[in-house]
């Protein structure tokens, strides 16, 4: 199906803020944790059906929405002045208003195509750049693309350096963007920058670089799985213990890819142990750092502010049949407590021990004896809320990044049920895409559904 739809880009522009960045808010110094942040973009869709009947005055109406789009883009960049600069020398932003990058393109099907069996490959055409793109640290740091349908629909995809921020950040400047658009300044949340004066940079033009985390496109493989919210409450009714009582919907569905991931690594021909027997795992959650420092962050401040729990799996060399998946929330629940500790305990944040403890993690993520996943939930983000003026998106999707044994989940449109995107190496994934277990409780990419 990717081959068979036509995108055809009808222009690129670039915006720049509405207003001239002052003078002194010129250069926008990034963290220790921007620094450390892998060096892709963070990328989103957003579906937004036809608003009107389809008639003549679709044109007219398609066209005033992408300058609507732009001239309130280009306001909103005088909030988020960073967006329109780049990065200088690794540690600072230089806020020289540069601009954005905006894309319009016009898409020959129908959303209800595309509804159909959303496909991982086809939805990165809706970018406007590779999520893997090393310009994510060199380059434009904010890109839009505004793809237009036959049927009167959008879709509009972002792509925001990793190096700037996070889901959190990306969530806010939507929100930011939505509210300019229309002039609702009563609603504006605005940014909050100075994430650096809290984790200090790191120079590191006389040290070791950190290591990088490998991007890799071949050989890996990305499939959308569906929680209907009564599977979810099915799941965490079925993984409740004394231990957690009360199973979040992420934790229930974290636990169980990550035992159908483990079964998967089990079964495959490069397991060295032998058929069926398990080995040893690291399972890792991306945690908000804003909601776990005491006291709270503001939910707004720009930045990476995003650390990780984790914890393993060691039952090496027993049998899949082994595994308890009350046991595996147990742990996952165990790990975020852990990691709320930490938090709670924390003074003042050392910089330096965080560089070693991500040199320490991305050498564990290079040791080919022990299998590495990691989870990100956009989950409670409210993506669904981004209307610019034509209604809210009927459709949220993320797009997977080429990173192995990386999952990351998603709200239903209802809020209730969960989407997740899976990456896999392709023989991994021909075998977890077939475990019933999973297939007991997910959808392998239905359609979309209001």
């Amino acid at each position: 199906m990717a081959t068979e739809i036509k995108v055809e880009i009808i222009q690129r522009q670039t915006v720049k803020p509405s207003s001239p960045t002052p003078h002194h808010l010129r250069n926008y110094k990034l963290s220790i944790l921007d620094q450390m942040a892998v060096q892709t973009y963070i990328p989103i869709l957003l579906f937004y059906p036809n608003a009107a009947d389809a008639t003549s005055n679709n044109v007219m109406a398609t066209n005033e929405r992408c300058q609507h789009l732009m001239q309130s883009l280009a306001k909103t960049l005088t909030h988020f002045y960073p967006l329109a600069g780049r990065i200088k020398g690794g540690a600072v932003i230089e806020c020289n208003d540069d601009g954005a990058e905006f894309v319009e393109a016009r898409v020959k099907c129908s959303l209800s195509e595309i509804f159909e069996h959303p496909d991982a490959e086809m939805l990165r055409r809706f970018l406007p750049v590779e999520p893997e793109s090393r310009e994510a640290g060199t380059g434009t740091l904010l890109l839009v693309q505004v793809n237009l349908f036959e049927c009167g629909g959008m879709a509009i995809g972002f792509s925001i350096s990793h190096k700037f921020g996070d889901a959190a950040t990306l969530n806010t400047f939507i929100n930011c963007w939505t509210a300019t658009a229309h002039d609702q300044s009563n609603m504006l949340m605005l940014p909050k920058f100075g994430a650096a004066a809290l984790f200090s940079p790191l120079n590191f033009s006389n040290s070791e670089p950190l290591p990088s985390v490998e991007v890799k496109k071949e050989k890996l493989m990305t499939r959308r799985f569906v929680f209907d919210a009564s599977k979810i409450a099915a799941l965490q009714s079925k993984v409740t213990s004394s231990v957690v009582p009360k199973p979040t919907r992420v934790e229930a569905a974290s636990a169980l890819i990550w035992k159908c991931k483990i079964e998967a690594s089990a079964r495959s021909s490069s397991n060295m142990l032998g058929t069926s027997l398990i080995r040893p795992s690291v399972f890792s959650h991306t945690v908000n750092m804003r909601k776990m420092a005491v006291p709270a962050l503001p939910e707004n401040l720009v930045g990476n502010l995003v650390d990780f729990s984790t914890t393993n799996y060691s039952h090496s060399g027993e049998n899949t049949t082994v595994i308890d998946l009350k046991g595996l929330v147990a742990k996952i629940r165990g790990g975020l407590e852990e990691t709320k500790e930490r938090y709670a305990a924390v003074v003042v944040f050392d910089s330096n021990e965080a560089g070693e403890k991500m040199k320490w993690y991305i050498n564990l993520l290079k040791n080919d004896g022990i299998d590495k996943f990691i989870c990100s939930s956009w989950c409670r983000f409210p993506f669904y809320e981004a209307d610019f003026g034509w209604g809210k998106p009927s459709w949220v999707s993320y797009v997977a990044v080429a990173l192995e044994n990386v999952t990351v989940l998603t709200d239903k449109r209802d809020g209730n049920g969960i989407e997740a995107w899976v990456t896999l190496s392709q023989e991994n994934m021909a075998l977890f895409e077939s475990n019933k277990e999973l297939l007991a409780y997910a959808s392998l990419n239905p359609r979309v559904t209001n």
